[in-house]
């Protein structure tokens, strides 16, 4: 038997190696993104939300996110009938003994042609319970491995005036977007929704619906200064602090 000195060497030992193999997380980047008109022209430079577009990405929970949405969209309606529900084979097709033949209780047992499936697919839902911290981990991951590559646009507002794929397409070209293009809009933005509709490389989704999926198949990401995400926290800030009133001051 060790001796309690040495005892607890060792679990000194092992409490350092776990605290060793924890790592710190680093601090979310400052990324900025210019704020532009449908024309092209520059309006300013608009930090983005660090804790949003600043984090390190999380491969695992990107995957595990991305995974359980693919499931949850599957539709599930695969059967297949058991021996049970094959139209026949309610008689047994010959006597147990004396014929020499192997024996069997009906022909639509799964190892005669035409008989059921052992073991089949079913009826099933796919869908896999995800936490709602895990779910956001997954979009803010994706949202700054995007603006990490440069690839989020910031638009002031989507002005159609009328449904027009030619307008969308002359918008994205002013702002310089190749590739598939993910459009983020709001309730209001029906004339774009319709507008953008037509473009086969581009892809509109409302900014409450915005997924991780959605955001890693597509190459850039445009928002507007309404689905912008943590734009009511900056805008927040941004604002000047009330003034007192004159009665206030004197009290």
């Amino acid at each position: 038997m060790s001796p309690p000195a040495a005892r607890s060497t060792t679990t000194a030992t092992k409490t350092a190696h776990r605290l060793a193999v924890r790592k710190e997380r680093p601090a979310p980047a400052a990324r900025s993104v210019q704020r532009r008109d449908m024309a092209g022209k520059s309006l300013g430079e608009i930090e983005l939300a660090p804790e949003v577009f600043g984090i390190q990405p999380n491969q695992a929970v990107l995957h595990q996110v991305v995974t359980a949405q693919l499931a949850a969209a599957r539709a599930g309606t695969q059967s297949t009938k058991t021996r049970a529900e094959v139209r026949g084979g309610g008689s047994k097709p010959w006597r147990q003994k004396g014929t020499g033949r192997a024996r069997q209780g009906s022909i639509r047992s799964p190892i005669w042609t035409g008989g059921g499936v052992a073991l089949g697919p079913k009826p099933r839902s796919y869908a896999q319970r995800t936490p709602k911290k895990m779910v956001r981990l997954a979009l803010c991951s994706a949202l700054s491995d995007r603006a990490a590559a440069s690839k989020v646009a910031l638009v002031d507002a989507w002005s159609f005036e009328v449904p027009k794929t030619k307008d969308a397409l002359g918008a994205l070209d002013a702002l310089g977007l190749d590739g598939r293009v993910l459009v983020v809009l709001g309730d209001e933005d029906v004339t774009a929704q319709r507008s953008f509709a037509n473009i086969p490389e581009a892809q509109t989704v409302l900014a409450a619906e915005l997924s991780a999926y959605d955001v890693l198949r597509n190459d850039w990401i445009v928002f507007t200064d309404a689905t912008l995400p943590g734009a009511e926290r900056t805008s927040a800030a941004e604002e000047p602090p009330a003034v007192a009133d004159e009665e206030e001051t004197e009290r």
